[in-house]
């Protein structure tokens, strides 16, 4: 990289023009195809079953000349399909909002500096810094690059990289594919290297604009959860459509009236059709995703939401997820000594270390963006200034990059009256020993002071120097005779809140398993800061390599730190795991960590400093690289998934009843209690309880206290259906008895159907209120506040008190007038109908104190 690569020297748009362009040009993106209008959802609504049972219901109502229950009925329709449409749309503004934060980030300069914004705000001049790993957000022409391949295999289907240049091309901008253009395009990837280019055309004006390419979007995708629940529905229709036309045979050879008894089968086909099972899975998994959005963390896969609650294991980098990724110089060693530096804003170091501190300033950047550079530089700025050791007019003549073989960097010095060129290179210590070319006894007395520095949590990097005349410069940095300057120990500060999420994931049977680059000893040491079980045993990069797959299965059920360990090693550690049956969340960052991440069953990309290759791996994205933000959307994943589990038990609760309702009376020549206008009712409970207050519950008290989920286990496994089948049958009993009871006593059909359906009505509030929490009580989970319980409450008993003692819907429901005694009797029969499982939480509860 030479000078022409410093951001300084491109001030870029300001951001009043930027903004000014924005609003005259548009957002940098292309159409999405797959955004659903307000009336392509209500066409969808039109077509579903329990709509066209309505209008069926509604027809036979205009044929048996009943004109004001057909008009009842089409109210409803209207009524359910806002419902409907209301959770549909505030999917869609979720999925939108989510669609924005993973659009493809962009680092541009505006107003002279470097900032992180949004793909899509990127306007037509911006000047884009780009680096390798870094998917190019815009076509661009290049102001200087170096060493830049990009692979544009998206546009044309060439997988081979293509070599930049910043070279100016008369032609104008050019279709992309060819090396040595000075050309970038959007959506392509930048694979080596880096540049400054300024953007010459956005959105649909960019190639991939052109060839009709639509940008990747976050959508809900068909889940494990999701295909269990679809054959749950299909049993459920196969059944209620069968039971649908055993009512119609019945009611009709019975009682002779075929019309009344499609109405009565139609009628039980609403009462058994679960079609709310889907519309959870939607609305809890995408509003799931946008809830763990407000933490920080990006959901790219929505089916992610639901792995969370199964990980047992979280492989976390040290830097950056553990650490602040904040580093400040701790210690020195130069000619033997060490100097330490103190919290001090103006750092006093002593000669022997000035030479040092100038020389790892050289091997810097001038506007330095990695947190160790910028270390470095905070160390010369405020040490050194006012000293012939910062060389501001000095020229950059050419930098030999970090490599993979070689992990040192060493940058190319010109200064205005010296003759020979200044070689300053830094990196990993055994790299700067190599290139010193060093004896084995002095490797090891240096390998004794590396220890020493890593053993109190610091990361390490060795400096050294060399001069080379003016002439043809060599191919690598071996080719120049290096003099060994001392060593530099950096210090990365704990998060504040690690220790404490690290804490609560051993609470909730999830082992983390750090990864990290640096020494065993730092490794150690961030381990005791951060409360990390601690073994004896600790695997390094090396070892790692020496190891068998078969071996390193065995230790690694052992091993909750590896050390020294190069990206290309974490897949190996995430296949072990895996082949162990642990479910696995893996952090990562860079272009090597992209196939770990694709492996893991939850991949985690850094949003703050990870490349879009990683984040295109990845399942989730740290926005601000917070490993406590890891452990909040766990806790999350596990709340969503308990509230799935709540809603869905409470469909299949009340749906008992229902059916039960509508099926047995036709069975034993009763009149008939259920009819299409009540099933529609008590839709209007249910459809914003499952979807709206079991969404909104908060966790339970133990979310983070038990072992993670078995990823194999059922949604509805069969403890869950047998208490919710109890829980069923109990309410139909009850109001089975209230039916029975009432018509036997000459109340007549009339008062018989408005107390059984007044009691099916509390009984509804009450399987709502005691599913909101299995383990705490009625009056336990009233402490936690849920404002849409009781808009969902006060909602039903405003429009119940409508239809008992207002006469024109009195006579539409078929009631009659119901007393103070009557509604007593309902109230006190649907709470009867829980109590069992009331008293069987109270019961678990106290044999869990003991």
């Amino acid at each position: 990289m030479n000078s022409d690569l410093d951001p300084k020297n491109f001030p870029g748009l300001s951001e009043a023009e930027a903004a000014k362009r924005l609003k005259e040009e548009g957002y940098n993106e292309l159409p999405s195809s797959r955004q659903r209008s307000i009336w392509t959802i209500a066409f969808e609504v039109v077509r579903e079953p329990m709509f066209l049972l309505l209008v069926a219901c509604g027809i036979i109502y205009l044929f048996l000349g009943d004109v004001h229950e057909a008009l009842m009925l089409l109210g409803f329709v209207f009524v359910v399909m806002g419902i409907t449409l209301y959770q549909e749309r505030k999917t869609e503004r979720a999925l939108e909002a989510l669609r924005d934060l993973s659009s493809p980030r962009a680092l541009v300069i505006r107003n002279g500096a470097e900032r992180r914004i949004a793909g899509r705000e990127v306007v037509r001049g911006d000047i884009l810094v780009v680096k390798e790993g870094d998917r190019i957000p815009a076509d661009a022409v290049l102001l200087s690059c170096l060493s830049l391949l990009v692979d544009e295999s998206l546009l044309t289907g060439e997988s081979v990289p293509v070599r930049k240049s910043a070279a100016p091309c008369p032609d104008g901008m050019k279709r992309p594919g060819g090396d040595d253009l000075p050309f970038i395009y959007s959506g392509t990837l930048a694979v080596q290297g880096q540049c400054i280019a300024q953007v010459q055309a956005i959105g649909i004006h960019t190639e991939i604009g052109k060839i009709g390419r639509a940008l990747q979007n976050v959508e809900p995708e068909e889940s494990l959860l999701q295909r269990e629940t679809g054959r749950l529905v299909r049993n459920l229709a196969v059944l209620g459509l069968s039971l649908c036309a055993l009512v119609i045979v019945v009611y009709g050879l019975t009682r002779g009236n075929w019309l009344h008894g499609f109405l009565a089968g139609i009628t039980l086909a609403m009462a058994t059709l679960p079609e709310e099972f889907p519309v959870v899975l939607t609305v809890f998994l995408a509003l799931g995703a946008w809830r763990i959005s407000q933490k920080r963390v990006l959901t790219r896969r929505v089916p992610a939401v639901e792995t969370l609650g199964s990980a047992t294991v979280l492989c976390v980098d040290k830097t950056g997820t553990l650490t602040e990724n904040r580093m400040t110089v701790r210690k020195l060693f130069a000619q033997g000594e060490y100097c330490t530096i103190g919290n001090s804003a103006w750092p006093i170091l002593p000669e022997s270390c000035h030479q040092l501190a100038e020389f790892s300033i050289l091997a810097s950047q001038i506007d330095p963006f990695d947190p160790m550079e910028k270390a470095i530089r905070h160390l010369g700025d405020t040490s050194l200034a006012g000293t012939e050791h910062l060389h501001e007019d000095w020229t950059l003549v050419h930098e030999y990059a970090l490599s993979p073989e070689l992990l040192s960097m060493s940058r190319v010095w010109k200064s205005p009256n010296g003759r020979d060129y200044i070689i300053a290179a830094k990196g990993s210590p055994e790299a700067i020993i190599d290139l010193c070319h060093l004896d084995r006894k002095e490797a090891a007395e240096l390998s004794r002071h590396i220890s020493a520095l890593a053993d109190e949590g610091l990361r390490v990097l060795g400096v050294a120097e060399a001069r080379f005349e003016p002439r043809a410069l060599p191919d690598g940095q071996h080719d120049f005779i290096f003099e060994f300057l001392g060593l530099i120990g950096l210090e990365d500060p704990v998060r504040r809140t690690v220790p404490e999420s690290i804490q609560e994931c051993r609470s909730a049977g999830i082992r983390v398993v750090m990864i990290t680059g640096d020494y065993p000893g730092t490794a150690r040491n961030i381990a005791r800061q951060i409360g990390l079980t601690l073994n004896d045993s600790l695997i390094t990069g090396p070892e790692l390599d020496s190891m068998s797959d078969e071996e390193l299965q065995r230790r690694i059920s052992e091993v909750n730190i590896f050390a020294r360990v190069v990206p290309e090693q974490k897949l190996r550690i995430v296949e072990a795991l895996k082949a162990n049956g642990e479910i696995v969340a893996m952090t990562g960052d860079g272009v090597n960590d992209a196939p770990a991440l694709k492996s893991a069953h939850i991949g985690i990309a850094m949003g703050g400093r990870g490349t879009d290759v990683a984040r295109e791996s990845a399942s989730l994205v740290l926005l601000d690289d917070d490993f406590s933000s890891i452990v909040q959307a766990v806790r999350l994943g596990r709340r969503i998934f308990d509230n799935i589990r709540k809603a869905m038990a409470y469909i299949f609760a009340i749906h008992v009843p229902i059916a039960g309702m509508s099926l047995i009376p036709v069975l034993f020549k009763w009149p008939l209690v259920l009819m299409p206008v009540h099933i529609l009712f008590l839709e209007l409970i249910i459809d914003p309880a499952c979807s709206i207050v079991f969404e909104n519950e908060k966790e339970e008290a133990d979310v983070m206290k038990r072992p993670p989920r078995n990823p194999g286990e059922p949604l509805l496994n069969g403890r869950i259906l047998a208490i919710s089948l109890l829980q069923g049958v109990s309410v139909l009993c009850i109001i089975l008895a209230v039916f029975i009871v009432s018509l036997y006593q000459d109340h007549g059909e009339r008062d018989a159907r408005a107390l059984t359906f007044t009691t099916l009505i509390v009984a509804n509030l009450c399987l709502i209120l005691t599913n909101r929490s299995w383990s705490r009580t009625i009056l336990g989970s009233l402490r936690s506040p849920n404002p849409a319980l009781w808009w969902v409450i006060g909602g039903t008993l405003l429009f119940l008190g409508l239809v008992l003692y207002i006469p024109f819907l009195q006579d539409l429901f078929k009631f009659d007038r119901l007393h103070s005694s009557d509604l007593w009797l309902c109230l006190t029969a649907g709470i009867f109908s829980i109590l069992w499982f009331e008293g069987l939480k109270l019961f678990n509860g106290l044999r869990g104190k003991r």
